[in-house]
């Protein structure tokens, strides 16, 4: 039989050693406490469907609290850059579009670096979007609107939802390829925009399908392109970008779910495998179609690929369009 001194030892031993590495006690418990998913844009717009949509599956999964924070502000910076503040420890999200990817070249001290501040570790939905001009615009088609503003240039404006984001990054390729200058007019969002585009204040928006597809139904706006590869099934007589002439135009964003870079590799892998998980769920998948492309379940590999590709696409819009740099 062991003597007390031995076993009090080899006690001793076990604390010490629990001591010394408690990261790893961490990992292993991880999730032990509310998991926080930052969103950088009000609340109950795209990205705040798509990260509640993948993340309340998650939480049921992993019998884990979810917390939704919308924190918007500054073209997503705001929530952004407390994203990339936060505790590498798993416990914070970050749901976000490719404003993320761009942001820190139009704006000084952002507060992260795309490539180096995070990791994705899901892909929750590819948006498509829908070019619009109001049901009174004279245009019927989106050659009709490219004739109308060469006659006219910096005449026709676009309500711009936030710079650097999707929605204004496939305005600057259109109005770059089609070679016409359009007056842009900032918006703190696409729905102020969407209104003043049916109140005729504005003459062009290109509006997410989700946001655009009431009103379309309503005949209070009216489609002239989607920004898609192929056409989308809820609109199929409206052309693509690339059946219109302008297939560099063609861009489809997607919303990545990241987490701070420095997160321990053993936790990256249990978020990434839960939430491959919850995409694979019929009723996530079912939430995410309604007006978009749902995700799919991504190698980690594959989504740092992915991310590397669209920032270096991107930057070369803005470079080209000779986007300023601003202030936080």
């Amino acid at each position: 039989m062991r003597s007390s001194r031995t076993l009090g030892i080899a006690a001793s031993v076990a604390i010490t050693l629990l001591s010394a590495n408690p990261a790893r006690a961490a990992d292993d418990n991880w999730p032990s406490r509310p998991i926080h998913i930052v969103v950088p844009y009000p609340a109950g717009g795209i990205v705040d469907m798509a990260a509640r949509a993948v993340t309340d599956q998650v939480g049921r999964d992993l019998n884990a609290t979810i917390v939704v924070e919308a924190r918007p502000g500054a073209n997503s910076n705001i929530g952004t850059a407390a994203a990339a503040r936060a505790e590498p420890d798993g416990y914070t999200w970050l749901v976000t579009g490719p404003a993320m990817l761009v942001n820190p070249t139009l704006y000084k001290d952002a507060g992260w670096e795309p490539l180096k501040s995070f990791r994705c570790v899901g892909l929750a939905v590819w948006n498509q979007s829908v070019g619009l001009v109001s049901k009174d615009f004279p245009a019927k088609t989106l050659g009709e609107f490219v004739d109308m503003a060469r006659a006219k240039p910096d005449y026709y404006n676009f309500g711009n939802p936030g710079t650097g984001s999707s929605i204004d990054l496939s305005a600057k390729k259109l109005f770059q390829a089609a070679n016409i200058k359009i007056t842009d007019v900032g918006y703190k969002g696409q729905p102020q925009a969407l209104i003043d585009l049916i109140t005729n204040l504005m003459h062009f928006e290109i509006v997410s399908l989700t946001l655009a597809l009431p009103h379309i139904k309503e005949g209070t706006v009216r489609p002239l392109v989607t920004f898609t590869s192929e056409r989308i099934p809820q609109l199929p007589n409206v052309p693509t970008i690339v059946e219109a002439g302008y297939p560099e135009a063609a861009y489809v964003p997607w919303y990545g779910i990241y987490v701070p870079a420095a997160t321990p590799e053993p936790v990256i892998d249990k978020i990434h495998a839960a939430i491959n998980k919850a995409l694979e769920n019929p009723e996530v998948q079912k939430r995410l179609s309604i007006s978009d492309i749902p995700g799919k379940p991504m190698l980690l590999p594959d989504l740092a690929s992915l991310m590397k590709a669209d920032h270096d696409r991107l930057i070369k819009v803005i470079q080209s369009a000779d986007m300023k740099l601003g202030a936080n």
